[in-house]
């Protein structure tokens, strides 16, 4: 896999080359969008305002309205000449707590690879940041962006996300009304977590709608019948406390498999 940006690492006077690779993928089984009438490709076409003549990629520009109708072409050359050393690397800005920063601040996740030279420098990084438990912030001009990012050690490597902007960050849109609960409640839901306590372990989670979205293209194209599965059954609404404790009763350890402590 190509990277996907190369860059530089700098805190203090240390400056560690890095190649970023993107750290997720798309999955989804995604559609086109085709003519009801004869079941053909719908295409979206660019064209030209002016002259109506069909553009292709090789033929646009960067443009920038200054006034009504009016632009100035920008390239990416020249976009590239008034960076700074400074701004085309990733300069470490200060180091804080994982836990202080709310998850809506991040958007998208690379993995940090060194080039050739900067491996002890990089290891180096890492080791510190994890025996610490802390992340480091930082900022790099991406594309026309000045971007800030968190980055993040792992035990098998590390991890950089780029992040929004306070001013990106929506307020809390709607409120809801917080009701009182009861300390025997709290204790109960309590009982509940621990009982489902377990690590995180991601290869546990699958999408399975994508699952039954894949068997359901693959019945049409042999031509079998959609089959619409059976609806669940739904209980009758219970009180909270009753809730939890079936809760708890249906998370405990089966008999000869008892829980593992935490840290085992």
């Amino acid at each position: 896999m190509a990277a996907a940006h190369k860059t530089v690492l700098s805190f203090g006077l240390v400056a560690i080359p890095i190649s970023l690779y993107i750290a997720t993928q798309d999955n989804d089984i995604h559609f086109n969008q085709l003519h009801k009438e004869d079941s053909s490709r719908i295409r979206y076409k660019k064209t030209c305002a002016h002259c109506g003549k069909e553009i292709g990629p090789g033929d646009i520009v960067k443009g920038y309205q200054y006034d009504a109708d009016k632009y100035v072409v920008v390239t990416d050359e020249e976009l590239e000449k008034i960076k700074t050393e400074k701004e085309k690397s990733i300069q470490i800005l200060h180091f804080a707590n994982l836990n202080q920063i709310s998850p809506v601040y991040y958007d998208k996740t690379y993995q940090a690879i060194p080039e050739t030279g900067g491996e002890k420098a990089f290891e180096l990084l890492r080791v510190a940041l994890m025996e610490e438990q802390k992340i480091a912030i930082g900022k790099t001009v991406l594309g026309t962006r000045d971007t800030l990012m968190a980055i993040i050690p792992r035990e098998e490597g590390v991890l950089i996300s780029t992040m929004f902007y306070e001013d990106e960050i929506r307020a809390l849109q709607k409120h809801y009304q917080k009701q009182e609960v009861k300390e025997q409640e709290l204790k109960m839901a309590k009982a509940l977590i621990e009982t489902m306590d377990t690590p995180f372990d991601p290869s546990k989670y699958k999408d399975e709608y994508q699952v039954k979205l894949k068997e359901l293209l693959e019945n049409k194209v042999a031509g079998k019948e959609v089959v619409t599965p059976k609806a669940e059954r739904a209980d009758n609404v219970i009180d909270l406390m009753d809730a939890l404790k079936a809760s708890i009763e249906q998370n405990k350890p089966k008999a000869g498999k008892p829980k593992k402590a935490k840290g085992a």
